[in-house]
């Protein structure tokens, strides 16, 4: 089972850099809980100015380094608000404002798993054995042919015993 919190922050030019790192205050000693963040939307505030870029930044690890990249680009009059699909299921990850003088509100979920589980549930993946996919495969088939077989027999009272008749032979010329 997981649970879900709301996540926000706001960046502005007084604090223009906030890092999610549910992992910081955690001795080695302790048991580590899959934590994963879900990035929903990025918005100007009220108060952004007409006609000026806000730049944010996002640096975030992979599999095998950092990357640092533009989160979203935003602008009065052009777009005030990004919605996305965005996960981080590594921590930590940096959001910086790295232009612009008005706020920048950043929205999402903090996903959390329970400790000592495979991660199946967080996660929502589907690690069957394809056993349980093969047999209603095996069953869908089955019921195909049935259909088929069953639109082949001729009507009732049809004479042919459930036999079909054969096709009708060329006409000579």
């Amino acid at each position: 089972m997981t649970d879900e919190y709301f996540y926000g922050i706001t960046l502005t030019t007084e604090k223009d850099t906030h890092t999610w790192d549910p992992y910081a205050n955690i001795d080695d000693g302790d048991a580590v809980v899959p934590n994963k963040l879900l990035i929903k939307q990025v918005l100007l505030d009220v108060t952004a100015k007409e006609g000026e870029y806000h730049v944010i930044e996002v640096t975030a690890p992979t599999c095998m380094d950092e990357v640092t990249v533009p989160l979203a680009v935003l602008k009065v009059g052009e777009n005030r608000s990004v919605s996305m699909e965005l996960d981080f299921p590594d921590a930590p990850v940096t959001f910086k404002l790295v232009k612009g003088s008005s706020p920048v509100h950043i929205l999402g979920h903090h996903l959390i798993g329970e400790a000592g589980g495979s991660g199946d549930e967080m996660w929502g993946g589907d690690f069957s054995s394809g056993e349980e996919e093969e047999a209603e495969d095996e069953d869908e088939a089955a019921r195909r042919k049935k259909k088929v077989a069953n639109s082949l027999k001729p009507a009732v009272g049809g004479g042919g015993g459930g036999k079909m008749a054969p096709p009708p032979k060329p006409k000579k010329k």
